[in-house]
């Protein structure tokens, strides 16, 4: 693969983020089902910045990604992209932000399958009644490898070249965001390595701000920030991580041990008291 060497899209010079939850929560069922997934969750996404989004099973992050991609309406809480707040748009308002201002990248590909690789790289642009910029999709095409089957079907593709179509295809419109679902999941360890490489110099060499939802201590190696959910709530955040700090910080999850809950006070209150001091 070579570097990418088109000149980065032109974004406005602001110190806004690039989307933002106010107080967001997610309520599902009623009564003795009820279950809150996200706990007023306020969180600011910085623009060009790869950030991942992580916790236990169950703890939020999934929804999280859906409510701040404007796929899923919060119970509760406000979410931005830019300056526009999602809950002031009609659907087709919505449908046409979704598909003009966000990227998307999920574990199962998402791809059409009687379309050829180009064909669903560049699908949004052709929905949207756009033409591709040719040095844009060249410089995409040659970077993500896939010069060589561009005529080829998703069947006729691996699970990495799959995904890098769907890195492609999220990359070609030049969102302001793209949102990430677990991309490397279903993929081997080498082909997960690709497509995070590709994700982390489209951050690098173009300024794209990337969310990405992961259980990978590994994948998340690869982002700026790491933020950690749990039980629907932000926790603990992570700069420049690697995959032993994240791997600590999730054992802690694991035993109970979560920033700022009942039980890491008590355990903290509980180490204190056998030291005799606080450090």
């Amino acid at each position: 693969m070579t570097t990418m060497n088109a000149a980065a899209p032109s974004r406005p010079a602001t110190t806004q983020p690039a989307a933002r939850t106010v107080g967001l929560t997610k309520v599902y069922g009623r009564g003795d089902t009820e279950v809150t997934a996200l706990d007023a969750v306020s969180l600011d996404i910085a623009r060009g910045e790869f950030t991942a989004i992580m916790g236990p099973s169950g703890s939020g992050k999934s929804t999280l990604m859906h409510c701040a991609a404007g796929l899923d309406a919060p119970s509760d809480g406000e979410v931005f992209i830019g300056d526009v707040s999602l809950g002031t748009l009609k659907d087709k308002a919505l449908t046409t932000l979704r598909r003009d201002r966000i990227g998307f990248v999920f574990q199962s590909f998402n791809l059409v399958p009687t379309l050829t690789a180009e064909e669903n790289i560049v699908l949004p642009l052709a929905i949207a009644g756009r033409k591709p910029d040719p040095q844009w999709f060249a410089t995409v095409i040659d970077t993500v490898g896939l010069g060589d089957r561009l005529s080829h079907r998703p069947n006729q593709l691996s699970g990495g070249q799959q995904q890098r179509v769907a890195c492609a295809r999220a990359l070609m419109s030049r969102p302001e965001i793209i949102f990430a679902d677990e991309p490397t999941g279903n993929l081997d360890s080498a082909s997960g390595a690709e497509v995070l490489g590709f994700l982390r110099r489209s951050v690098d060499e173009f300024g794209q701000t990337i969310v990405m939802v992961t259980h990978d201590p590994g994948a998340a190696s690869h982002t700026d920030r790491v933020v950690f959910l749990a039980d629907g709530r932000v926790v603990d955040e992570l700069r420049d991580p690697t995959a032993e700090k994240v791997l600590e910080r999730m054992k802690g999850f694991e035993k109970g041990h979560v920033p700022g809950s009942a039980e890491a006070r008590a355990a903290r209150a509980a180490e204190v008291g056998h030291h005799g001091t606080e450090a």
